[in-house]
């Protein structure tokens, strides 16, 4: 679905009845003379992108093949606008300019609703380094990324065909797919790969495991491989993100996976996979620290992690811990916080220390409170008991503990549903609330009892 935001030209060059770009007056003009048509064209002084998350303002203009310094008019923006949309990155896009403050030209911005979905992309068995692959889609795409693929047809299909084009020139003819491959739980991942088929994994067997039962592992696995097409390589990436957290869980960090054969299936079409396992020994957390810069007192968001140091180094738990850290900026107004983590290793103490790397990114504000439902006497008391101050960091879980706390101290007799809801605002990095307010529905009739309770 695609959008357009025009700001419309009128007579005088711009929207909104403001005057085109000064220019000097002309000179008299005969009166059998018509006079100079109005400007539909202008240098574009400024470019701006509003609604990115995921791509850069760079990426997208480079895509939408505008410049500053361009003479352009609503043809130029028209044709970018088709570019942006026909790239299948997008859900909608569209454009608005004004005239610049000097009115020697116009200032003017796309806005995009990016494609939500987007998966990490890989290269495999077509006999070309992949790195090449990158550099070569890149060069002929801006915003690809292996990082980020939406899986949308025209990205795949433009892709596959660049893909196909550049292994003829090495000599190749490999017809070439785009497959969405799970990658473990709730992840996939975008493989692009010869288009011949594979055959499927249709049973798993671990050898060498003991202190993690069969019938753990094979539950692991079984969710993201059994029935997905075999390839040693993809089949590795499956054990890294499927099994390798079952160790982690134990403490066990150097787990390997050293060897992997497969032999047909009789009875059903497909392979049986056979994976050695090494399991290592178990290590201990060492020291947690927070490295870099941080908005918030370091000593706090690790008393927040609740590490269990000196114990099995558990990184399911290691995970928790991170995840609560990141909880922690968010009561902070830090609403964008990322929390990566780094391991160190020490095989000789058997330890593992860990490094958490903070982007907390910008601090949102507490904005503007609105309560819908109540009448004024009790919409003054709300407002008198809101904890969050105008102008202060927001706390993004404060909404629901206000309302779970009125609906606990019971401080109305006839509450029905109760929701909140925010509304970011990323220009001055505020957040708005509103809170909804409703009264519980009446109770249905009881019918009425006769002289023998019918």
């Amino acid at each position: 679905m695609k959008w357009l935001f025009l700001l419309l030209m009128l007579e005088t060059g711009f929207g909104f009845g403001q005057s085109r770009p000064a220019r000097p007056a002309p000179a008299a003009q005969k009166k059998s003379e018509a006079p100079a048509p109005a400007a539909t064209r202008w240098p574009i002084v400024s470019l701006a992108v509003e609604g990115n998350h995921h791509y850069s303002t760079a990426q997208i203009l480079a895509a939408a093949g505008l410049k500053i310094g361009q003479v352009a008019g609503k043809e130029e923006f028209d044709a970018a606008r088709d570019r942006l949309v026909a790239s299948g990155f997008f859900e909608m896009v569209g454009y608005k300019y004004d005239p610049a403050p000097n009115k020697e030209g116009i200032v003017a911005a796309f806005q995009v609703t990016e494609v939500e979905a987007a998966y990490p992309a890989r290269f495999e068995e077509l006999g070309v380094p992949a790195a090449d692959l990158e550099t070569m889609l890149h060069a002929r795409d801006p915003l690809f990324s292996t990082a980020k693929v939406p899986p949308t047809q025209p990205v795949l299909d433009r892709y596959v065909k660049w893909i196909q084009e550049y292994l003829a020139t090495k000599g190749s003819t490999e017809k070439v797919a785009a497959r969405l491959n799970p990658k473990g739980e709730d992840q996939f991942e975008i493989v692009f790969r010869p288009a011949r088929n594979l055959p499927a994994v249709a049973q798993v067997t671990f050898e060498g495991n003991q202190a993690v039962p069969q019938n753990v592992l094979r539950d692991a696995i079984s969710g993201v491989a059994i029935g997905a097409p075999y390839s040693e390589e993809h089949f590795r990436e499956l054990l890294n993100t499927a099994v390798r957290p079952v160790y982690d869980a134990r403490g066990r960090v150097r787990m390997a996976f050293p060897k992997i054969r497969t032999e047909p299936v009789t009875d059903v079409q497909g392979l049986h996979v056979f994976v050695t396992v090494d399991e290592g020994e178990s290590y201990t957390l060492g020291k947690v620290r927070i490295e870099g810069s941080t908005p918030v007192n370091p000593d706090e968001l690790i008393k927040a992690g609740k590490f269990q140091t000196g114990d099995v180094a558990n990184f399911d738990r290691v995970n928790e811990g991170l995840e609560n850290i990141r909880k922690a900026l968010l009561h902070a107004g830090y609403m964008e916080a990322r929390v990566t983590s780094q391991r160190a290793i020490d095989d000789a103490a058997k330890t593992v220390d860990v490094a958490v790397h903070l982007e907390p990114g910008p601090q949102f504000l507490m904005g503007k409170l609105t309560i819908v439902g109540l009448d004024l006497d009790a919409e003054a008391e709300m407002r008198r008991i809101w904890g969050e101050k105008e102008g202060k960091p927001f706390n993004a879980d404060y909404p629901q503990i206000y309302l779970n706390r009125i609906r606990e101290e019971g401080l109305f007799d006839n509450l029905g549903d109760t929701k909140s809801q925010i509304k970011v605002n990323d220009a001055d990095h505020t957040v708005d609330v509103t809170l909804t307010f409703a009264g519980a529905p009446p109770k249905p009739k009881q019918p009425r009892q006769g002289p023998f309770g019918q």
